[in-house]
């Protein structure tokens, strides 16, 4: 079956965006040079440019044109964004203790999630972060070393472990998962809660267009942590 006009205009855009032709905030060829370069109608183009803007790959600034969005924003429902971010917009001061940061031997089951050989070198941080001094999330992360070589000697108390890797090595895509169960003991201990209290525990895993980057176990206390979202018809 033909591709559709406006599939060409998007593919062609997406893999430039992948390939980084052009870098988070670089201004976008125009709907004119679009038309002229595919031969199709502004109503083609505009539709391929609405699709990867709703997909959160394109900003679109009215009179200024089309730039290229950041590349941690994943479609226009998921948006991952610094702890320490989070917590100081609400007004709150951050802080963190690290409590692992070594290299280790991947297991296989590892090594699987994060495309490494078993048995080959990978990072592993254990970090407490808190919000005016009470324990808000226990973050326990493995990074392919391939995509963050320097993960290590960062002094992950100034910076997060997010921050960093949304520097060096942005995502392309991310799936994530979201539990309410209890912590491990190790958990609990480095929360100060109880083993049978309630969190909400997020897995993600997050991947550019040629490897894994990290594969990240973020723990909450139940009841100091929610997601909050909106929905519009």
């Amino acid at each position: 079956m033909p591709t559709a006009p406006y599939a060409r205009v998007k593919a062609w855009l997406k893999d430039g965006l992948s390939r980084g032709r052009w870098p988070a905030g670089a201004l976008m060829p125009s709907e004119a040079e679009l038309v002229e370069r595919f031969d199709v109608s502004r109503m083609t183009v505009n539709r391929a440019l609405r699709e990867l803007q709703a997909e959160g790959l394109l900003v679109r600034r009215q009179g200024k044109g089309t730039f290229a969005a950041e590349r941690h924003r994943v479609a226009s429902r998921l948006s991952i964004r610094d702890l320490h971010e989070e917590i100081e917009s609400g007004g709150h001061a951050h802080s963190a203790t690290v409590h692992l940061a070594r290299e280790e031997t991947a297991t296989p089951a590892l090594a699987e999630r994060l495309g490494l050989q078993p048995g080959g070198p990978v990072f592993h941080t254990r970090i407490v972060h808190r919000r005016d001094g009470q324990p808000l999330q226990c973050e326990d992360r493995y990074v392919n070393p391939a995509a963050a070589p320097g993960y290590l000697g960062v002094d992950f108390t100034t910076i997060t472990p997010t921050h960093y890797l949304l520097e060096v090595a942005p995502f392309w895509e991310a799936q994530y998962s979201i539990e309410a169960a209890a912590p491990t003991p190790e958990e609990a201990r480095l929360l100060g809660i109880g083993v049978r209290e309630p969190c909400l525990i997020v897995v993600r895993r997050t991947e550019d267009r040629q490897r894994p980057i990290t594969l990240a176990r973020l723990v909450h206390p139940g009841g100091l942590y929610t997601i909050e979202g909106s929905f519009k018809p």
